[in-house]
């Protein structure tokens, strides 16, 4: 046992036990200084960063999203305004079964069939993790009844909306426009303009008229609440505000009242109205007709309602006043006539024979006049206050397609007028240069017969037409046609006027002019195509009637009206303006498939220059239909 123990190396092993313990030690401490290391850099160095991430964590932001402007008339009268509602809305990524809960919800709260069509409708168009309503406009009961349940419906809320109401329905919806839902199309647009952040919250966005061409204006500024929140994301407490700013409001030149006077005069026609004031621009009526209720696209329509407006014969979505283009016909031919006095082509004195037809020289083609055997010795004030066509297929023969287009183009028509409203067409004043790129065809004679008399290849709007009749009332000056007339601040409650805008003066010789005025003040007188609606007015008006034909005729054939089919019969025109000798209205009538302009336009125009001259509605009228049926918007 003794030589056993006296074998062991005590300082040997002393020795490696020092080691072992050395080297565990700096393990130990290699670890400390790791971990050291490491709070070091995630407190001190990254502190900062896992600060804001923590705050993150702590605190949400929620946005508010502000009130929208509202829209009124000239005379303050609200055209668009806001109202409060519940909404009923699902996230569908936060439902595990979504049909299960939508047959459930129906429970508690009425869901029909066409909310259900267009609930499905957005899910198609919208991601799923956004809220997307089903049913607006909830009843007390309704939001009581759910609030009772709502543990049983996981994704689902009710949500306070403010939403946009009509007063006016279909009477200014072309003019006002309409609001809709965002879809990630106009997500896309919003980021590509760095508008996007404004947007937060929102869920409607200006679709046509005003509320699209003026939506900054509009929108207001988003707000938003920083909110405190515990581990499971519930609100604890708001721990600062910023307010949102409310959209401006807009005052529009439109008088809604001689707007209901004008829709009214169409009676169940279709067609188109454009008055203004050609010594400012200002827009004072506005009709397409037939139009369509503006609040059915508020939240999105349903499928019944869309099919109805969108395969309609009638085409209640197409703004005629707009974008409808239509051959001007006879109110073509004051332009004519100020063109061949200007260009040095006609006196006042000279005069053609009319026999009822005018024969291009060389060919044996007969265009005829509107009246059978002609108007017998005419000079240019007969050609206008009788509507001569021979006369004025001579003058364009004369004339030349080239002098026509470079002259008339003066008066803006083939041109937009640069309305502030999107949508509008050109409409077009022809050119040789024009055929060849359209139709790689050249200009033929025949063409600038036809042209003479506002037919063949010429279109032009309703408001082309008002604008081009506002610039011979104003005598040659030109100021681009609006709606806004003043914006006011939501803030400071300050007020703005926007300027009226002279676009040009069109260059000519005012005893040129004069001749012209005279004229279509004659037009009116008796004698004149539109004497019989100008009967017995208290004042005195220019104008100009006009019929736009629709089907061509044959040569050897007359046009019958009975024999043709309604929608095939030439549309009526009328343009006028007045006081002849101190006009604040010019204005355009189209009334479509109407026929004759002196019996059908024409009447339109004189009550809308009763009602804004001398303050007369037809019989049995009113002019503010909401005051009238004691209309309020639905909450």
């Amino acid at each position: 046992m003794r030589s056993i123990v006296e074998l062991r190396n005590h300082p040997l092993e002393l020795y490696k036990f020092r080691k072992r313990l050395t080297i565990c030690a700096g393990f130990v401490l290699l670890l400390f200084l790791t971990l050291f290391a490491r709070f070091f850099y995630l407190q001190v160095t990254q502190g900062e960063h896992y600060h804001t991430l923590a705050e993150a964590n702590r605190i949400s932001i929620a946005p508010l999203v502000p009130n929208r402007g509202l829209i009124l008339d000239r005379n303050g009268k609200i055209l668009a305004q806001n109202y409060s509602t519940y909404t009923l809305e699902l996230t569908p990524n936060k439902i595990p079964d979504l049909d299960a809960t939508l047959k459930e919800l129906a429970n508690y709260v009425e869901i029909t069939p066409s909310d259900l069509e267009q609930f499905r409708k957005l899910l198609r168009e919208n991601k799923r993790f956004k809220s997307l309503p089903i049913r607006s406009r909830l009843t007390d009961e309704e939001v009581a009844r759910f609030a009772a349940n709502r543990y049983r419906f996981p994704g689902v809320e009710i949500q306070a909306r403010i939403l946009r109401y009509y007063p006016y329905g279909e009477l200014a919806a072309h003019v006002v426009g309409y609001i809709s839902r965002i879809s990630d199309k106009d997500l896309e647009q919003l980021e590509t303009s760095g508008e996007l952040d404004n947007y937060r919250g929102s869920h409607f966005i200006g679709r046509i008229g005003i509320e699209q061409s003026y939506e900054q204006e509009l929108h207001g500024i988003t707000g938003f609440d920083e909110v405190e929140t515990d581990a499971a994301g519930r609100s604890i407490r708001v721990l600062s505000r910023t307010p949102p700013i409310s959209g401006n409001n807009l005052v529009l030149s439109l008088d809604i009242d001689l707007q209901q006077v004008a829709n009214d005069a169409f009676g169940d026609r279709r067609g188109a109205l454009v008055a203004i004031d050609p010594t400012n621009g200002e827009v004072l009526a506005f009709v397409s007709k037939p139009g369509f209720d503006a609040n059915l696209f508020v939240g999105g329509i349903d499928h019944k309602n869309w099919k109805q407006l969108n395969e309609s014969i009638d085409r209640p979505l197409n703004n005629r006043a707009l974008r409808g283009v239509y051959p001007p016909g006879s109110t073509f031919k004051p332009f004519m006539a100020l063109a061949a006095l200007e260009l040095g082509l006609r006196s006042p004195w000279y005069a053609i024979s009319d026999i009822g037809y005018f024969s291009l020289p060389g060919t044996e083609r007969r265009y005829r006049d509107w009246k059978v055997g002609g108007h017998g010795r005419v000079d240019l004030h007969k050609s206008l206050v009788v509507s001569c066509d021979t006369y004025y297929y001579g003058l364009a023969h004369d004339m030349g397609i080239d002098r026509i287009h470079n002259y008339i183009k003066q008066f803006g028509l083939g041109e937009k007028t640069g309305i502030d409203i999107n949508g509008e067409v050109d409409g077009l004043l022809p050119s040789r240069e024009w055929k060849m790129r359209r139709h790689n065809q050249r200009w033929y004679a025949g063409d600038t017969i036809s042209v003479g008399i506002g037919q063949g290849y010429v279109l032009a709007t309703p408001l082309q037409l008002a604008f081009s009749t506002g610039i011979i009332a104003n005598r040659g000056k030109a100021f681009q046609p609006h709606f806004v007339k003043q914006v006011t601040n939501s803030q400071t409650g300050v007020t703005r006027e926007l300027p009226k805008n002279l676009l040009y003066t069109v260059d000519h010789d005012p005893k040129n002019m004069e001749l012209v005025h005279r004229a279509l003040v004659d037009v009116t007188k008796p004698g004149g195509t539109a004497a019989k609606a100008a009967a017995g007015a208290r004042y005195t008006f220019a104008g100009k009637t006009g019929t736009s034909q629709v089907i061509g005729i044959k040569q050897n054939e007359r046009y019958k009206e009975e024999l043709v089919a309604e929608r095939h019969r030439d549309h009526a025109m009328f343009v006028a303006y007045a006081p002849a000798d101190n006009p604040k209205i010019a204005l355009s009538v189209l009334v479509e498939n109407g026929g004759s302009g002196g019996s059908t336009a024409a009447p339109v125009a004189r009550q809308v220059l009763d009602y804004f001259l001398l303050g007369i509605l037809p019989e049995s009228k009113t002019a503010d239909p909401v005051a009238a049926s004691e209309h309020t918007h639905p909450h």
